[in-house]
């Protein structure tokens, strides 16, 4: 139940980009069309899940003060901690392009810069330092980088089918393009405050 509880909250109560407002550029970006969203959300759950897998172990075991190597200093390695864990994120975020170069070079040219920029996704690296802050076991981490991802992933898809209908709405002119995705992410946000309570 716990594992559960931890999942809804950081999939849709505390949905990275709906209710902590982290990754707002690929979330424009990359929503465009349904296709594109996939590819991006998957990458992004790949990286998250796994950034999340290495990190847990590498802080609690190499740079925390208990660790192999922290134990060498009196307060540890973990002034090093977002050093090691944006470089953890960018090696991924490499095999993510070399696999998606190799195997799927339509989405690897539709996804353009913004593949490269998972590497500086903020919530990607939320989630890493979340499961340090929030206290969670290995299992747990693992199940909350999953719940993120996937609220991402989800984000991308509702604001995806939105702009779908949006093309051939009758806009006013002032909110046409760039505004009028602010305007519906926004009423997208407030939609998902009515989650919140909803795992107590």
């Amino acid at each position: 139940m716990t594992l559960f509880k931890i999942f809804i909250s950081a999939f849709l109560i505390d949905n990275v980009i709906l209710m902590r407002f982290l990754a707002l550029c690929p979330f424009i970006g990359m929503s465009t069309d349904e296709d594109k969203s996939v590819g991006m959300g998957l990458a992004v759950t790949f990286v998250t899940v796994l950034a999340t897998a290495v990190t847990w172990p590498l802080y609690n075991f190499v740079l925390s003060r208990n660790g192999v190597f922290g134990a060498l200093l009196p307060n540890g390695l973990e002034f090093l901690q977002l050093l090691v864990f944006i470089l953890v994120i960018a090696s991924l975020v490499q095999l993510v392009e070399f696999f998606l170069k190799k195997c799927m070079p339509a989405l690897y040219g539709a996804m353009g810069i913004y593949l490269a920029l998972i590497t500086t996704n903020c919530a990607i690296l939320a989630v890493t330092l979340d499961v340090w802050l929030k206290g969670h076991n290995f299992i747990e981490s693992l199940v909350y980088a999953a719940g993120v991802a996937l609220g991402f992933l989800l984000s991308l898809l509702l604001l995806a089918g939105i702009r779908r209908r949006i093309r051939t709405s009758p806009i006013p002119a002032f909110l046409k393009g760039t505004p009028i995705l602010f305007v519906t992410a926004a009423l997208l946000s407030m939609a998902f405050m009515g989650f919140s309570g909803l795992v107590k």
